[in-house]
């Protein structure tokens, strides 16, 4: 078991500036992912999902998917040297309140990753783990395991679906019904992990649960109505929305239960601009209102 001081979460005065000019400045997150065309996840979703909820993304290309609105083909990632210049660059000018990880492309680069978040121990990481179930197994076993190792025990919150988190977490799980999302959180807390949020924990009568656990207890979660349609790029929306609300000082619960009340509304809002899935509307809010059918 992974000796882990957990990263502390920062109140509402700890991501104040003390410049008074800056006083009005949004919070900055540090989000590293990769770039999609489709505009449905990785950097697309995190720069979208963050400013949207007020704060301001600093984006770290880590590789570009080759996908479209169905499928992914094929990703090419950076060269760790590329992802670390880009990383520590910014970190020399911009002072970050949380750091987001996605989906890095590489063994080499979650390592490069998680020495930059021992360097800045004191700033609180979210991780989002998605469904890497279009990649090479080889590269799969390889990139799960050096997540594992070395970025885990950096992590204060690791976002996933529960079936993804349980397969990576549980490979072994043997048990009559599925496992809890305490029983994941409490494999994610063996490797150093303080919070998990596991998502799409089907329930009955075609309802969902999101829920926010600890190893030692459940700390809150929401019920949601599963949508008709298939998604893509729900879970970095999620993941960079938790992120950005953290940084901007609401406390963990509370930025969880307004995350995924913003992801519900995205969803609500999606749209198809291709031929494949739906994608999330991150900017709903921006959308004009319907006109009215009343008369004057």
């Amino acid at each position: 078991m992974t000796n882990h001081k957990p990263r502390n979460l920062p109140t509402a005065s700890a991501t104040e500036v003390t410049d008074e000019d800056e006083d009005s400045s949004p919070a900055c997150v540090l989000v590293f992912n990769a770039s999609d065309p489709s505009g449905a996840g990785g950097l697309a979703a995190d720069v979208s999902a963050v400013a949207s909820v007020g704060a301001h993304a600093l984006s770290v290309v880590t590789g570009a998917y080759i996908r479209d609105t169905a499928e992914i083909f094929e990703h090419f990632a950076f060269d760790e040297e590329a992802v670390t210049e880009q990383a520590r660059t910014i970190l020399e000018d911009i002072q970050v309140q949380v750091i987001k990880v996605g989906f890095v492309g590489s063994p080499e680069s979650v390592s490069a990753i998680a020495e930059i978040a021992s360097d800045y121990s004191d700033v609180p990481l979210v991780a989002y783990m998605p469904n890497l179930s279009w990649w090479d197994e080889g590269q799969i076993d390889l990139y799960l395991d050096a997540f594992r190792e070395l970025l885990l025990p950096q992590t204060t919150v690791l976002v996933g679906n529960h079936s993804t988190l349980w397969r990576w977490l549980l490979p072994d799980w043997n048990g009559d019904q599925s496992p809890s999302a305490r029983d994941i959180a409490k494999a994610a807390g063996a490797m150093g992990v303080a919070y998990t949020l596991v998502t799409g924990i089907p329930l009955p009568d075609q309802f969902i649960d999101n829920v926010l656990a600890s190893p030692q207890a459940v700390l809150g979660g929401e019920k949601f109505e599963r949508f008709e349609a298939t998604f893509c790029g729900a879970g970095d929306t999620l993941a960079a929305a938790l992120a950005a609300l953290i940084a901007s000082g609401s406390d963990l619960a509370a930025a969880t239960s307004e995350a995924l009340s913003y992801l519900d509304r995205c969803l609500d809002g999606g749209f198809r601009p291709g031929m494949g899935n739906v994608l999330p509307d991150r900017m709903f809010w921006a959308q004009p209102e319907p006109e009215s059918d009343d008369s004057p």
